[in-house]
């Protein structure tokens, strides 16, 4: 509720409790839905829940009941039976192993995929958020797309370094917003890929197999490089030459 007042939002409706065993947020015997849904869930959860997932009153994971270990995905199908059915939309934090690890997992990506739910893929980089130094990923949801496609975005090399933490700028943010409204393919940021091409992929959303980032290295002469250590060998020898006449007058 402070947080709300400090960012001058009233009227916020806010519920403590356990989202995934025992959610508050409800109309009738129904999940309250929203129009725009966003959360930060603890990555890869341990003891979520899983044991009583199956029987769920709300019906939330009927795409596969995510492993015991991981709640990653408990979170996100949350998320997903919360979007409003016309115009809901969400976005929502992830390890990166979210994109691409198999078992329950994969068969829940499959179908979020095969739905045409998933809009954009948004690659973080490490040590960015409080708690945890590995690189994260943002997951953008979205009902009824006029299209199925995905945008997968790199935004992990543009950033602002910091002592114990790095940054997003200003800058970074609006280039991550632009990119993915204007949904254009950009070389070594962002590609938009068709879902019969993360098909092919198995319905994985590794980054890498969809944005090139890979840099092509300077040929290097080894000729020229072989006379440089000439070179320096060339220089060694004096230097040691010397300090072995210096050794020598000094009587050592």
């Amino acid at each position: 509720m402070m947080n709300m007042f400090l960012h001058d939002v009233s009227g916020a409706d806010i519920k403590w409790g356990d989202t995934l065993g025992n959610p508050l947020l409800i109309e009738g015997d129904h999940l309250k839905t929203f129009d725009v849904n966003v959360a930060n869930p603890p990555f890869s959860l341990d003891k979520w829940g899983a044991e009583d997932a199956a029987n769920d009153r709300f019906k939330r994971f009927w795409r596969g009941v995510p492993p015991k270990s991981k709640g990653d995905y408990a979170f996100i199908s949350h998320m997903i039976e919360t979007m409003d059915t016309t115009k809901g939309r969400m976005g929502v934090i992830v390890p990166h192993g979210v994109l691409f690890r198999g078992g329950s997992e994969g068969v829940i990506r499959q179908k979020l995929i095969e739905e045409n739910l998933l809009d954009a893929v948004i690659g973080l980089l490490a040590n960015l958020f409080y708690g945890t130094g590995i690189p994260a990923a943002i997951l953008l949801f979205k009902r009824n797309k006029p299209d199925d496609t995905v945008i997968f975005i790199d935004a992990s090399h543009e950033f602002a370094r910091g002592t114990n933490q790095n940054k997003l700028r200003e800058e970074d943010v609006q280039k991550i917003v632009a990119t993915y409204k204007a949904r254009r393919d950009m070389a070594k940021y962002a590609a938009v890929v068709r879902r019969a091409r993360i098909v092919e992929n198995e319905f994985n959303l590794n980054i890498p197999r969809y944005v090139e980032t890979f840099e092509i290295e300077e040929e290097i002469d080894i000729g020229l490089v072989q006379e440089e250590i000439g070179e320096i060998e060339n220089r060694l020898t004096m230097v040691r030459q010397k300090i072995d006449g210096y050794l020598l007058e000094l009587g050592v």
